[in-house]
């Protein structure tokens, strides 16, 4: 699917926040239907998503209760019954070096977050169940 570059937005998000919650937040605000973001930054504690592929379904998440680096955050932006939905993979990293990764679930709470946000323009991605996964995937792709 061929998409065009649409708005570009830079900012920060509010020390405190949460970080899922924010991103979505936004994206709801901006009418983003459809794009892909960067973040960087810090926060004061974790939550990390695992999928348990034999089982097709989340099997737990894991809560980091520390002050962690944003090493890296990526991911999209599309539809979910018919909601904004935004897709994240993170990786955190404390003062040792130890790496945490995983699917950005609800409850990493921001100390210091700057976000690149870039809207695409094209046909909407819509989420739906996929049985061989079990996922919510994008469909008539």
């Amino acid at each position: 699917m061929q998409v065009e570059k649409g708005r570009h937005f830079i900012g920060r998000f509010k020390t405190g926040s949460d970080l899922l919650g924010s991103l979505t937040s936004f994206c709801d605000k901006e009418n983003i239907r459809l794009g892909v973001f960067t973040v960087i930054g810090a926060v004061r504690s974790a939550k990390l998503g695992y999928y348990d592929q034999a089982l097709k379904e989340y099997t737990g998440c894991v809560e980091v209760d520390k002050t962690l680096e944003i090493a890296s955050c990526v991911g999209n932006i599309s539809l979910k019954d018919s909601e904004v939905f935004v897709h994240a993979h993170v990786t955190f990293a404390d003062h040792e070096g130890n790496c945490y990764g995983g699917h950005l679930m609800p409850g990493a709470k921001v100390f210091a977050a700057e976000y690149y946000i870039e809207e695409l323009e094209g046909k909407e991605l819509n989420r739906e169940h996929d049985p061989e996964t079990g996922l919510s995937l994008w469909k008539d792709m």
